[in-house]
């Protein structure tokens, strides 16, 4: 039974800079709510309360956004807004959530690392703060059910086109499903030419306790940083991993013309917005080029 959640936050956010200098990326709007809340809430979905942030300088207004702040609560009641009322309550009651500080920003694993005192011996998830996938099934919920079958490291992985394979962490192996692939060898930001297929990593893990002992030995790897897909290929020296390819669609939040995708599509889904919200897209993009300059 997968009972606990990591999710790393410290990063610094470079590249959405301006808008990250005071605030954390991880706390951007898509809309109306924070990308974090987001990811806390496939948490939820997927049985799972017990949760450590992994936060850094910074980074007080995620606490803060979970927090309850009963001034607000109050002013909200004076103006009989039950419905607000009720959003702000399960905000602040969703999940037992803890933080963590990550001190130094040494990369993905050492922030992954920090939580070996909360997971001890327990195989838990990990899920990138700034990383959204919309899916019918949580991700979480799918990687779950798959190591409750097979008692081992699961990837959450998706198809990408082979151009962009340079971006991601790339996994190759022996397909045993449709979906599911034995991991026997993974590539971080790989050379075109050099990666094994174009599986990508898509910001969800369920790791075992070993993964702690693996980061232990991990050198620093790109970007002189701990890299979690390293200690993952030391792992496969002696454990299994799997691969599974994931129901759902992934939105990076981490740079800006994703961001500005993700909020025009939630937009489009969201009943209040939809309607309107598309008219207005459609003037513009039916407007002669001159008169949008």
């Amino acid at each position: 039974m997968i009972s606990k959640a990591v999710i790393p936050a410290a990063g610094l956010g470079i590249r959405f800079l301006p808008a990250t200098k005071a605030q954390p990326k991880e706390m951007l709007p898509v809309i109306d709510t924070p990308v974090i809340q987001y990811v806390v809430q496939e948490c939820v979905d997927s049985g799972i309360e017990d949760i450590l942030i992994i936060s850094g300088k910074g980074k007080r207004s995620i606490e803060d956004h979970f927090d309850r702040n009963l001034e607000l609560e109050t002013k909200i009641q004076e103006k009989e807004d039950e419905v607000l009322y009720t959003q702000l309550r399960h905000i602040e009651d969703m999940a037992n959530i803890h933080f963590i500080r990550q001190k130094e920003l040494n990369g993905l694993g050492d922030a992954v690392f920090h939580a070996r005192c909360h997971c001890g011996n327990e195989p838990f998830v990990v899920l990138l703060g700034d990383t959204i996938i919309d899916s019918v099934i949580p991700v979480t919920q799918q990687l779950i059910d798959t190591y409750e079958q097979y008692k081992q490291t699961i990837i959450a992985v998706e198809i990408v086109p082979r151009d962009k394979v340079t971006r991601y962490g790339i996994t190759g192996g022996k397909q045993i499903s449709d979906k599911l692939m034995q991991v026997d060898e993974l590539i971080e930001k790989p050379e075109i030419n050099k990666a094994p297929s174009n599986l990508a990593i898509a910001g969800r893990y369920i790791l075992t306790p070993e993964i702690f002992d693996a980061l232990e030995k991990t050198p620093r790897g790109k970007g002189n940083e701990i890299q979690l897909t390293d200690a993952m290929k030391l792992l496969l020296k002696h454990d299994n991993i799997m691969a599974l390819t994931i129901e759902g669609k992934r939105y990076d939040i981490g740079n800006k013309m994703d961001f500005l995708k993700t909020t025009v599509e939630f937009a489009l889904k969201r009943k209040e917005f939809a309607k309107p919200f598309k008219a207005f897209l459609r003037d513009i993009i039916d407007k002669p080029e001159k008169e949008q300059k």
